[in-house]
């Protein structure tokens, strides 16, 4: 998921060195709503494996 949020920030860079501006905007807007979520998504993988402890042994 994070490497759509930075293939859409790179998008966004380009169309607006090119002067497409209405491309740049959406481009960074998605980039910027996919980081978002990303970091959403690891904070509460974070807490519930931090909740959750530490695993048990695999079995011999």
């Amino acid at each position: 998921m994070l490497s759509w949020a930075l293939t859409f920030l790179v998008v966004a860079i380009i169309a607006g060195v090119l002067g497409f501006g209405g491309l740049a905007s959406a481009s960074a807007g998605i980039a910027q709503i996919l980081f978002f979520l990303f970091l959403l998504v690891f904070l509460v993988t974070l807490v519930l494996h931090l909740v959750r402890g530490k695993a048990p042994p695999p079995p011999i």
